[in-house]
């Protein structure tokens, strides 16, 4: 209920207006690394430092036109050089919108492609990010292709909240394809997706159980303790080494958790946004957490 409203919220003209003014932009900087990549190069290198590893995500979904995203695989293809030439213990992630799926799939797949190539000759991997529901079908369909081509350097977000999610995992599985397992983050209808928290940290589990035994490279994303124990519990149990899975958490969000995963000697990789097209981000890291509501709205009130 809280996420719904909060996000039915941000899409208010007023509220976004005062959501991106000054005080909403320092606001952001606790979620996102900066509006550059030398911004989200300086983050990678403190992760390092720390023990952890980056997944980076230049913002921006839904593009209207194709030079905007030639413009986006671009910055992807300076990201992914950055990362060879400096040995940087980080992949990428992505949008399908913002490599234009929305105007010409054939063009989106194509950045896609060229970006996992650049990937793979980077050693590093390219994970898709799945956005609402209607685009689940084809960010499955152009993630299995893009694994085909590049074995072992392509990955895609699974929502745990869309009840469709553990056939889709099978398939996933099937594939090759590396699996990050979220919660979700998008408002979804209720014909699709469980709406109750303890529904959705129930599929979560289910599914964890499914990719952790699969033998599948696991990417668990979620800050839930609860969920991340029985994860920890699961792997034990079936004798996995640590190097076959990884957990995956937001940039500013719950760093103490972090840094007890990096001291017990798990794998973490930290979700680091870039980019100056903060505001959806910003709005459904917010929804997703009722501490990041008191957390947003305290910061206003003190400007």
């Amino acid at each position: 209920m809280l996420r719904a409203a909060v996000l039915g919220l941000a899409h208010r003209k007023a509220i976004r207006s005062i959501a991106t003014s000054g005080i909403g932009r320092r606001v952001a900087l606790r979620f996102v690394a900066g509006e550059t990549l030398d911004d989200a190069v300086k983050v990678i290198r403190k992760l390092d430092a720390a023990g952890a590893s980056a997944s980076i995500d230049y913002l921006g979904e839904n593009v209207v036109d194709l030079d905007l995203a030639a413009n986006a695989a671009r910055v992807y293809e300076r990201a992914l050089d950055r990362i060879r030439a400096e040995n940087l213990p980080a992949s990428v992630s992505l949008k399908l919108t913002q490599m234009g799926l929305d105007l010409d799939p054939a063009v989106a797949y194509a950045h896609a492609e060229a970006i996992a190539g650049r990937a793979r000759a980077a050693g590093t991997s390219v994970t898709l990010d799945m956005e609402d529901h209607s685009y689940t079908e084809r960010t499955l369909e152009m993630c299995v292709r893009l694994s085909a081509a590049h074995p072992g350097h392509v990955g895609v977000a699974l929502q745990a909240c869309l009840k469709r999610s553990a056939v889709d995992l099978d398939r996933l599985i099937s594939a090759g394809v590396h699996v990050r397992l979220c919660k979700g983050a998008y408002r979804e209808p209720r014909s699709l997706a469980y709406q109750r928290r303890g529904s959705v940290a129930a599929a979560f589990a289910r599914l964890a159980e499914r990719l952790l035994g699969s033998g599948s490279y696991a990417m668990i994303a979620t800050h839930d303790e609860d969920l991340i124990a029985r994860a920890i519990a699961e792997a034990r149990r079936r004798g996995l080494a640590r190097d076959r899975f990884e957990f995956q958490m937001l940039y500013g969000v719950r760093r103490e958790l972090q840094q007890r995963l990096v001291a017990q000697g798990y794998r973490l990789r930290v979700y680091v946004p870039f980019g100056d097209q903060w505001y959806p981000y910003l709005t459904r890291r917010i929804a997703e957490r009722p501490a990041n509501v008191r957390f947003f709205a305290e910061a206003l009130i003190r400007k």
